[in-house]
């Protein structure tokens, strides 16, 4: 049988990770809905209590200076610039060095995005483009993030890791689309002196990230100082937040932040003083980026906070047999509805069906055009924007409340839609038997490869380089190649255990940072060898002991390149449910079984039809 750890079980990184992904996208579309709920409900008992409560004033004073604002005004003005500048710090980091750095990558779905914010456009001119209101073609442009996710997870197909990251890099990009969008046509009249006062403070930010101390208050008190020169400039105040996000750095973890972490660390556990507990404590903070940071502490108020209230004051609409019936019968709510429910689906689908067909740019491995389907009809939910944008662009109330009923409508039939696809999807070309075959070709031009592609047999190797019995399978390999010689193809793929095995995620880093540099096969060697000694130190020495450009395997060990690279054998591992290494295909069947030479090599030698896969 496969080797097992004899630590005990429990899940790994990834796997835990995956698991508060889904039940915090699932938690925060509940408690909008349930906002939704609340707020339908509050709107049709008797009385106009809802609307009187949103309408309230408030006032904001310093000396004789008087701010007034309603409560909406305060939810969609003020509370929705923190909303805002999340989608600004996701934009900036998936720029910097998320998935929107790998072109080939990101390609299909930034094409898809941008089909998906024209066509439903292009749909709601053809129903309303000759009503007064024409202008509100910006209501079916964007996707909710919350609610797309919220829904995938409500739906949970199997194996959604490629579909969610493919929707998440789409969701960006559409949500750069919805702000240009809004700070374009959806701003009022400019006026030029507090504008210059905003350029002022945009550039004053830039500089906060060389302040010694003291940035955070910095970057707040500038912030504000940025949202009302935005509003006073007639630009919606809301932007702010996404300009503010712009100017925060982000970076992957360095080298030498963590390296001096970790010493701080070692003096206050030889010496514990305050002064060392606050040291390591900046400096474990300053390891990451502010833009992590603050995403990572903000997002559950966002989340579960500001979307549910923001749904809550927005989705109040007084439902009775008239407006359903001038719903019904308005150009303007069926723009929203076909341009939400159809516009947006064909537009995804269709356009990364042509890049396919063109063969530009790539899908994730194990990513079909009836799982992106599913998520382009999820993607018709488009409610956060949507509602956002209704009061700005409609003057009329009624046709806004009618424009309410038809987007709540369309993001029903979106995820009715996004079900049945994903689920006829799955039944038409239903998902590769768990692990049974190898769900990824090999690929000369990705995969590590250790003998000849003319090769009769092909072994793949799923491993660990921290895993004991990995290193132990790999004198199995050897005796193995030299039993075939030039008739076996040998290639290895990552699979770090994280939970028993802490180092094995920074060595398959080395190795494919040596790979980079033509060596991958001897740092896979020396890790083996060494697997006692997998700290940070250690990998650099074994890379300067190889003979290695420093310089450039520092920079590769840590690069977007590389974390892709092992990520994308992590997902490979999960589609096919593997949990344990090593793990064997041979010629893309799974081996279930002793891995020594002799059982492998007899292994090779059985034709398929003889062969017992799990």
């Amino acid at each position: 049988m496969t080797a097992v750890s004899l630590l005990p079980s429990r899940p790994s990184a990834p796997a835990r990770a995956k698991k508060k992904h889904v039940s915090g996208d699932r938690l925060s579309a509940a408690l909008m809905l349930i906002g939704v709920g609340l707020a339908m409900l509050w709107a049709n008992l008797p009385g106009d209590t809802y609307e009187t409560v949103w309408s309230m004033p408030a006032a904001f004073s310093i000396g004789g200076v008087q701010v007034t604002f309603t409560l909406h005004q305060f939810v969609n003005d003020a509370l929705m610039t923190l909303f805002f500048f999340l989608v600004g710090l996701e934009v900036k980091r998936e720029l910097t060095i998320g998935e929107l750095t790998d072109r080939s990558r990101a390609a299909v779905p930034i094409v898809a995005a941008l089909a998906g914010l024209v066509i439903p456009a292009l749909v709601f001119f053809a129903f309303a483009g000759s009503t007064d209101a024409a202008d509100a073609w910006g209501v079916v442009i964007s996707t909710d993030t919350a609610f797309l996710l919220g829904a995938l997870a409500i739906v949970g197909p199997k194996f959604p890791s490629r579909l969610r990251m493919f929707l998440l890099t789409l969701a960006v990009v559409d949500d750069i689309g919805a702000l240009i969008v809004i700070g374009l046509f959806y701003s009022g009249g400019l006026s030029l002196w507090p504008l210059a006062a905003a350029v002022v403070l945009m550039a004053l930010l830039a500089l906060v990230r060389y302040l010694p101390v003291g940035r955070g208050f910095a970057y707040s008190v500038l912030a504000i100082g940025l949202w009302i020169a935005v509003a006073l400039g007639g630009i919606h105040p809301t932007l702010a937040g996404v300009a503010v996000a712009l100017l925060i750095p982000v970076f992957a973890p360095r080298r030498s932040d963590v390296e001096r972490t970790a010493e701080l660390t070692l003096a206050f556990r030889e010496s514990p003083n305050p002064a060392y507990a606050a040291a390591v404590t900046r400096s474990l903070r300053e390891s990451l980026s502010i833009n992590e940071r603050i995403d990572n502490a903000w997002r559950p108020y966002i989340a579960y906070g500001v979307l549910p209230l923001f749904a809550l004051a927005n989705a109040g609409v007084h439902i009775d047999g008239q407006t359903l019936m001038d719903a019904a019968a308005s150009p303007v709510a069926w723009g929203i509805v076909v341009g939400l429910v159809v516009g947006k689906f064909v537009g995804i689908t269709g356009a990364t069906l042509l890049m396919r067909v063109l063969g530009k740019g790539q899908l994730a491995p194990g990513l079909g055009l009836n799982r992106v389907a599913g998520g382009a009809a999820l993607s018709g939910i488009g409610f956060t924007i949507a509602l956002f944008i209704v009061p700005i662009a409609i003057d009329d109330p009624h046709t806004a409340d009618l424009a309410r009923v038809a987007v709540l409508a369309a993001s029903v039939i979106a995820f009715l839609l996004g079900w049945a696809t994903l689920v006829a999807g799955d039944r038409i070309w239903p998902p590769q038997p768990v692990g049974a075959k190898l769900v990824r070709p090999v690929d000369p031009d990705r995969d590590h490869l250790a003998g000849p592609l003319s090769a009769r047999y092909t072994i793949v190797e799923y491993g660990d380089f921290e895993c004991p019995f990995c290193s132990r399978a790999t004198g199995s390999v050897d005796a193995v190649r030299a039993h075939f010689g030039d008739d076996i193809l040998w290639v290895w793929r990552h699979l770090p255990l994280d939970g028993p095995h802490p180092h094995a995620q920074q060595a398959a880093q080395a190795a494919e940072a040596a790979g980079l540099q033509g060596r991958f096969y001897d740092m896979a060697r020396l890790l083996f060898s060494r697997q006692g000694s997998l700290d940070t130190d250690d990998l650099f020495a074994y890379a300067l002991e190889l003979g290695l450009d420093e310089e450039r395997f520092a920079a590769d060990f840590r690069s977007p390149k590389v974390l892709r690279r092992v990520q994308d054998d992590r997902l490979d591992a999960e589609v096919m449910d593997l949990n344990t290494t090593p793990t064997f295909f041979v010629n893309g069947k799974r081996h279930v079984g002793p891995y020594d030479s002799a059982s492998l090599i007899r292994i090779v030698e059985t034709p398929l039809s003889e062969r017992h896969v799990k």
